[in-house]
C-alpha cells in the first residue's frame, strides 16, 4: 500500500483545496405552473408531475385495471 513519506502541512492541504467550492443550485421557473425548480428536473404541482412545461405523470387519474 502506499503511504507518504512525510507529513503534509495544513497550507500545502489547503492550497490544493482552494479549488473545491461551493455553488448555488440554479432555479428556473416553470412556464406554465410558475413554480421554482431545479433545471432538468422534474417537479410535482398540484398531483401533477412536470417536466418542461408539460405534463408527464397525472396523479388525479385513477388507474383502470
Amino acid at each position: 500500500m502506499a503511504h507518504p513519506k512525510r507529513k503534509i502541512s495544513r497550507t500545502r492541504r489547503d492550497k490544493r483545496r482552494t479549488h473545491y467550492k461551493a455553488t448555488t443550485p440554479q432555479i428556473a421557473t416553470d412556464p406554465t405552473t410558475g413554480e421554482a425548480h431545479l433545471y432538468h428536473r422534474a417537479h410535482w404541482h398540484e398531483g401533477k408531475l412536470y417536466y418542461r412545461g408539460q405534463v408527464v405523470i397525472d396523479a388525479t387519474e385513477e388507474v383502470e385495471a
